[in-house]
């Protein structure tokens, strides 16, 4: 007997609320596809940190075992996968499990499968592939998505740079960015010979890099689903990237905006329809499901150019899931789950793209990661939990209440924050402390951080209080994990 074609977005959102199959958000923590256990019956998160203490009923932490010094979000994935107490979980609900996850890896996939499940994302290998800043360029190139004025080669010293560069026009004012790498770990500002110098080490060796011309831009970020009836597209978000508030990484992204006016009406269609080309094109090298494009958008021409390609879910997710379409029709990453569990669907993709591009469709939020940006290592013993804070006229944050929804968020005085870090842990530069997700703008027009979010982030850092490292101890090198968890 035939299967029955979903026909709208009821239907589809009726075939989720009767799901019967388990699925499995496997992360450090749920932030990324918060909310997401709401639109989708049986889906649970599996995670590494509990941000809330044990009070979410859909977020299950297994009790710490001893394992191995995790060098990458993959390595915390497999970790849990291998977890006795989240093999004994997904034994005993049963069902044919699915997975999805923020990173994984081909041994994220063989133990996916020896858990008798399926992984809910094209396969790590073409991710992979993807996933590569290089790669990118030349896919971009193939769907006519322009990337900033650049070159793709391999970088023998800083005189080998200059003449790359004569050739090429790019002037001397360089980005570079080596092939894999995120929130500014692996771009470099380049003017001088000095500058080169201090980052050789991460430039020379590592294949061919992608040397750009320096250009004044903006960030933003747009997130996309290319399904088998086309590419959906979300909102154009702005980034704050590298707020030296918020993240010791120059050039790392630390937050996003979403609001219906966040860039003129040219630049948010121009964009939406550099994304649809770009899901297209991504399908035709055999892609599909969720993705994430950086845009910049160069301050003195409007031009619109193609940063990079994130082949998953990302920081901006939550976002995205949680924007105003979203609750009106469907969340996103909805669209990635229908892709991939071979329910037909007949949906009219062209009129839904059109619908989320209504400015009517976009409430304003906007989301700041906050990092501990000291030079200084030290141990916390005590973290703000998280819930609903309230700040006061005198500029400092209280906590209100609990909560794990960030609509609970009532005004601009309120902001729901998400704790990452917890007493005990070690608080070094970089570490990430917690997510604060408020109500409105936390930039200027002129996309410097406005003094509400300034007030917002202290308020929230004196939350924390931490106590010395005993002489003895090594700190850094035992706990910084040099690479994101969401």
């Amino acid at each position: 007997m035939p299967k029955k074609v979903l026909k709208n977005i009821s239907e589809i959102r009726r075939f989720f609320h009767r799901n019967e199959d388990p699925v499995y958000f496997v992360s450090a923590t749920n932030f990324n596809l918060l909310g997401l256990d709401e639109w989708c019956k049986n889906f649970k998160y599996i995670c590494y940190i509990d941000c809330y203490d044990g009070r979410h009923p859909n977020v299950f932490c297994p009790s710490e075992q001893p394992h191995a010094e995790f060098q990458s979000i993959e390595d915390i994935n497999n970790y849990l996968l291998q977890h006795k107490e989240v093999i004994d979980l997904v034994k005993r609900r049963g069902g044919k499990p699915k997975f999805v996850f923020l990173m994984f890896d081909e041994e994220t996939e063989r133990l996916a499968r020896e858990l008798g499940g399926e992984v809910w994302f094209p396969k790590a290998k073409l991710r992979t592939r993807m996933d590569n800043k290089i790669e990118t360029v030349r896919v971009g190139n193939k769907a006519g998505v322009p990337s900033v004025p650049n070159t793709l080669a391999e970088v023998k010293d800083y005189k080998h740079l200059t003449q790359i560069c004569e050739k090429a026009g790019l002037g001397h004012d360089l980005v570079l960015q080596s092939a894999f790498g995120d929130s500014g770990h692996t771009t470099f500002f380049i003017k001088s010979e000095a500058d080169f110098r201090r980052h050789e080490h991460e430039i020379v060796g590592e294949g061919e890099i992608k040397i750009m011309k320096r250009i004044d831009c903006r960030g933003s970020a747009i997130e996309a689903c290319a399904t088998k009836e086309g590419t959906i597209v979300g909102p154009l978000m702005t980034e704050l990237v590298g707020f030296r508030e918020l993240t010791p990484y120059r050039g790392g992204w630390c937050g996003n905006e979403i609001f219906s006016t966040a860039f003129p009406p040219k630049v948010r269609q121009q964009a939406r329809e550099l994304t649809f080309r770009f899901g297209e094109q991504l399908r035709k090298e055999g892609y599909r499901g969720y993705f994430e494009l950086d845009f910049l958008i160069d301050k003195k021409t409007g031009d619109l150019w193609l940063g990079e390609l994130n082949p998953r879910i990302t920081g901006a997710s939550s976002m995205t899931n949680h924007a105003a379409f979203a609750h009106a029709d469907a969340p996103l990453f909805l669209f990635h789950l229908l892709e991939f569990s071979k329910k037909p669907f007949d949906l009219d993709v062209e009129e839904l793209n059109a619908r989320w591009a209504d400015p009517d469709m976009i409430d304003s939020w906007s989301q700041m990661v906050i990092k501990h940006t000291d030079d200084s290592v030290d141990i916390i013993t005590e973290a703000p939990e998280t819930g609903i804070y309230r700040m006061l006229e005198d500029g400092r944050v209280i906590f209100d209440r609990f909560d794990y929804h960030r609509r609970a968020v009532e005004s601009e005085n309120e902001a729901f924050f998400l704790r990452i870090s917890r007493p005990g842990d070690y608080r070094y530069e970089g570490a990430d402390l917690g997510i604060l997700v408020t109500r409105g703008r936390s930039m200027t027009t002129g996309f410097k951080l406005n003094d509400r979010a300034q007030k917002w982030i202290h308020g929230i850092k004196r939350n924390f209080s931490a106590r010395p490292l005993p002489v003895a101890e090594a700190g850094p090198a035992l706990a910084d994990p040099a690479f994101k968890i969401m």
